[in-house]
């Protein structure tokens, strides 16, 4: 019989956010995947658990590394994946393993838990029926800014990065010149000592951070709630646009055509909304 592989979620930054789950995954584990040994050390140690479990795995061993923990895994041993804070493979090491333990017939499972996207959405007070999460935003201004661009034309009006202290303030000038009308929800150092959460436009919360003098300390999760869907997308002032409605309709068993049909006949949208709506469903959900 092989092993498992546990995907355990561990603390953001308060131990004390550790699950009862977690913690006995990590102490019934024969072995402790971790991206840095140092950290995950300090989380062991309060736990009572010995370090001698412990095996570096991170992005520069993720390739050559997974193999060797497949072995193990195929050996009957039990493998827990963790990574420095949060959820693995989100923004960190992990998909490999997980890709490789399952391609050979081994079970993956996650200990779910912390995880800085949820944590940043649940305090942003935006609606977050539908949100996507680009992890951390490119250290170029130009891509940036054509990432800024590209994700105002989304579906989901919600949209959440990962942001070192480093390039905060850069960040936040990138976006008040891209998407001057978005608001913000800058969460630092979620669950520690600096922890603060900034809201508002986001040449005002540009301003606080410059104004903060521990702003430099912390990594950063920024929720941009983008408003509204844009040109052929208006809403009817309830929040519903023609595209999310094409969508509901083509959910319930209808086709694109079929549900732009209805939409036109209940008059509630421009003919020519429905039509511009019907053709970004098209072409985002790749359907006929």
């Amino acid at each position: 019989m092989s092993g498992t592989l546990f995907v355990v979620a561990t603390p953001i930054g308060n131990l004390g956010d550790i699950s009862s789950r977690a913690a006995e995954t990590l102490r019934n584990a024969d072995i402790i995947a971790a991206e840095d040994t140092r950290t995950s050390g300090v989380l062991l140690d309060r736990l009572g658990i010995g370090r001698q479990k412990l095996r570096a795995y991170h992005k520069f061993n993720e390739e050559t590394g997974s193999d060797g923990l497949v072995a193990e895994l195929a050996s009957g041993k039990d493998v827990a994946l963790i990574t420095d804070a949060g959820t693995p493979c989100v923004s960190d090491p992990g998909s490999i393993l997980v890709r490789k333990a399952v391609s050979a017939g081994i079970c993956a499972t996650a200990v779910p838990g912390a995880s800085a996207v949820a944590a940043a959405i649940s305090v942003s007070g935006f609606n977050a029926v539908a949100f996507a999460f680009y992890g951390f935003l490119p250290r170029k201004d130009r891509e940036t800014s054509e990432v800024l661009r590209r994700i105002n034309s989304e579906y989901a009006r919600v949209a959440v990065f990962y942001e070192s202290p480093k390039r905060i303030e850069a960040s936040l000038e990138l976006i008040c010149r891209e998407l001057p009308e978005a608001e913000i929800c800058l969460c630092n150092d979620l669950t520690k000592k600096f922890e603060r959460i900034y809201r508002g436009p986001a040449g005002d919360v540009l301003s606080e951070v410059r104004a903060n003098p521990d702003s430099g300390k912390g990594e950063y999760a920024i929720v941009i709630n983008l408003g509204p869907d844009k040109p052929g997308g208006e809403t009817d002032g309830g929040g519903v646009s023609p595209e999310a409605e094409i969508l509901e309709l083509v959910l319930n068993g209808a086709s694109v055509r079929e549900a732009s049909d209805r939409l036109i006949a209940r008059g509630k949208y421009p003919k020519n909304d429905i039509k511009r709506a019907a053709i970004r469903v098209k072409e985002r959900f790749e359907l006929d």
